[in-house]
């Protein structure tokens, strides 16, 4: 799933191709991504767009006063091409889901992969007006959020830490794959429960987050749209890698699975050696 780090890439790289670039066509593929009906798709077409912002892990394209509003989910993905097909696409069982064809040839297609879709795509006058938008807390990578407003945030809750580093209304941006960055660089279990934190164990959350996070924006920077996917793989440490030999110590990453993702840590640098209950697997064992 594309996160801050990606979405941030996507819309540096838009922000330099869209800008001043009047929309010709807009085409829904897939009319199952398009969450909204008023306005429609087509009233984008023959405004210029004079914005690329993102919110969280929504990419926003301002048009003509409108807002597309993209959020990947976890298999969408953005592909510019130089030169579009002169066809127009049909609608079909691939995975193109929606084309935004520009002046003199160039465009996107919105895609996405398997069988299970979340990629959403609104038309809207405000990006208030997107639910998920609505709803988001503060960036982490916001020049106003510090140290204390993170702890503030961390003050009320009662849960896992890795389930608050992923919850897009505490903080915006963070998915699976950086929370899990984020705790194997403050050496913390991904089940301590947040209401169990030192100010020595925040201080170094909020650090390991804003580091992380900057490392990865830095390292996408100039990346282009095709190999951001490539490059964010690249540079995980544990995510992903279960089997592989942590970066930092050696030992050997351990995963636990849920019904519909997985987590990835280091026992040593982050549990004392112990290795977490895979409830998964311990289902299957009785």
């Amino acid at each position: 799933m594309p996160e801050l780090p990606e979405v941030e890439a996507l819309r540096e790289f838009l922000d330099g191709q869209l800008v001043r670039r009047e929309i010709s066509r807009v085409f829904p593929v897939a009319i199952n991504v398009l969450k909204t009906y008023d306005p429609p798709p087509s009233a984008l077409e023959g405004a210029t767009v004079s914005a690329v912002d993102r919110h969280g892990k929504f990419l926003d394209i301002t048009a003509g006063g409108l807002h597309l509003v993209t959020h990947l989910a976890r298999a969408g993905w953005l592909r510019w091409k130089d030169a579009l097909p002169d066809e127009p696409p049909r609608p079909g069982k691939g995975p193109l889901a929606l084309r935004v064809a520009l002046d003199r040839g160039a465009g996107f297609d919105l895609t996405e992969a398997g069988t299970k879709k979340g990629l959403a795509v609104y038309v809207v006058r405000d990006p208030a007006e997107v639910p998920g938008i609505a709803r988001l807390g503060p960036d982490p990578l916001a020049d106003g959020f510090g140290r204390e407003e993170f702890a503030a945030l961390l003050a009320g809750e009662r849960r896992q830490i890795k389930g608050a580093l992923r919850d897009q209304s505490l903080i915006a941006g963070i998915g699976n794959a950086y929370s899990d960055e984020i705790l194997h660089a403050a050496k913390m279990s991904p089940f301590k429960p947040t209401a169990k934190l030192t100010e020595a164990e925040i201080t170094a959350l909020y650090e390991a987050s804003r580091a992380t996070l900057e490392k990865a924006v830095e390292r996408s920077h100039g990346v282009a749209a095709g190999r951001l996917k490539a490059e964010k793989k690249s540079g995980l440490s544990v995510h992903g890698r279960a089997g592989e030999a942590c970066p930092v110590c050696g030992d050997t990453i351990l995963e636990v699975s849920f019904s519909d993702s997985a987590l990835q840590y280091c026992p040593t640098c982050q549990t004392g050696g112990k290795p977490l209950a895979d409830r998964r697997m311990s289902r299957l064992l009785k």
